[in-house]
């Protein structure tokens, strides 16, 4: 009961922290902008708490699941002195886009101080090398920093790992610093192959385990109708007994490409058979040294690991919108709490904090009405025609997209109780 408590109380702080850093993106630049605010309110149903001064109405909702800046002339179009719809486009765009970009701010700045107060990096510098692979054959010695690969910068070992995964096995440039000079080799990648059956594991606590939490859209135990939460409890027939690396271990030693996965789903216990895809990883051969434990270095690396970060939230977002991932992994505020619930320590929970922050901002711009990024394609739309839409064009819009999204938070919010069963 304590533990069910406690996490009601980090969900409902992580999200009213969130939505109120959100909605007041929009209400200091619209009162910048000297656009009258009715109301600014966090939460919705009923109201718990009010205050009001000569302009604005500030209002505590009880379910903290969102919130709202009503300013004068937003809903529908007015005349009134410090009317939204009377402002200029360029602040109408600033107001509307301030929101997300608070949240984006938010989670990047926290996410950096998150990283580099933990430290533990990995330099460029090579530490050792394996004799058979590539990087040792040309003449690579440790103590050489890798400066380039194919002519992009090497900041971190992770740029090292991006660029290896995209070089389809081909001869690879790579530029090393050593002793001050600058020197490059022509490096023939190792391929090491692996079956890939399109299935990501779970998470419990510190440790993993061997419940399937996703699956790849259009992956071989997708088709063959594995599903999210089914366990693997054997793997051709060796029990796995609940190890994650046996699983990885099995399927990678597996003698043919047909992998038979016996699973517990609920109660019943079931086999499937799936042919498994080959996966390639690259490899130089290269194991890097440790960064030095001090403040330039994780300021350093902590701002590189910021990026990727942020990088990896559009990609997916991407992967999203082209069906490389599946709707099915969308997470809603149930799938949330489940993933609070399972924080342990500050740091987890800071993490947290950024990953929605950032989620939460970047998806809010996303070119979509309701939400902040559609009506700023509306707005330049208006200023391309150089005259406002026809307000029932733009209500009806606005309706359908909000219909649209209602749908969508229903389905994830299905996705995340069957997850959760």
């Amino acid at each position: 009961m304590l533990s069910i408590l406690v996490t009601v109380i980090k969900v409902v702080v992580l999200l009213g922290f969130l939505i109120f850093i959100h909605e007041g993106g929009h209400f200091l630049v619209a009162k910048l902008c000297k656009v009258t605010v009715n109301e600014f309110a966090i939460g919705f149903g009923p109201t718990i708490w009010k205050s009001k001064n000569t302009q604005t109405r500030y209002a505590l909702r009880l379910i903290p699941l969102g919130g709202f800046v009503s300013m004068e002339g937003e809903e529908e179009r007015s005349e009134a002195e410090g009317s939204f719809s009377k402002t200029s486009i360029p602040k109408r765009i600033a107001i509307v886009v301030a929101g997300g970009a608070v949240n984006i701010v938010f989670g990047l700045m926290v996410y950096f101080c998150l990283v580099s107060a933990v430290g533990g990096n990995v330099s460029q510098k090579v530490e050792s090398l394996e004799p058979e692979y590539g990087a040792a054959q040309v003449g690579i010695l440790s103590g050489d920093e890798i400066v380039r690969i194919n002519g992009k910068r090497i900041h971190q070992k992770q740029d090292v790992t991006d660029i290896m995964a995209k070089c389809e096995g081909k001869p690879v440039n790579v530029q090393v610093r050593r002793n001050g000079e600058l020197l490059e080799y022509t490096v023939e990648p190792k391929t090491i192959t692996g079956k890939d059956t399109g299935i990501y594991l779970g998470v419990e606590g510190d440790n993993l385990t061997t419940q399937i939490v996703a699956l790849y859209p259009g992956s071989p135990a997708e088709q063959k109708g594995i599903q999210i939460g089914d366990v693997i409890l054997a793997i051709n027939q060796k029990e796995v007994n609940d190890d994650p690396y046996q699983v990885v271990s099995l399927i990678s030693e597996a003698e043919t490409n047909e992998i038979v996965f016996t699973l517990k789903r609920k109660e019943e216990v079931k086999e499937i058979t799936v042919e498994a895809n080959v996966s390639y990883t690259y490899l130089l051969g290269v194991t890097f040294e440790k960064a030095e434990d001090n403040f330039i270095n994780n300021i350093y690396y902590g701002f590189w690991n910021t990026v990727d970060f942020s990088t990896s939230i559009v990609e997916n977002l991407k992967m999203l919108f082209t069906g490389k991932v599946s709707t099915n992994q969308l997470m809603g505020p149930i799938g949330i709490s489940g993933m609070v619930a399972k924080t342990k320590g500050i740091e987890d929970f800071i993490y947290l904090v950024a990953l929605i922050s950032l989620s939460l901002g970047v998806t809010n711009l996303l070119p979509f009405p309701p939400l902040d990024g559609g009506k700023v394609v509306i707005y330049l739309i208006e200023a391309i025609r150089r005259k406002p839409m026809k307000e029932k064009t733009e209500i009806n819009i606005q309706m359908l997209g909000f219909a649209i999204l209602i749908g969508l938070t229903i389905f994830v919010t299905y996705n995340d109780i069957i997850r959760i069963l």
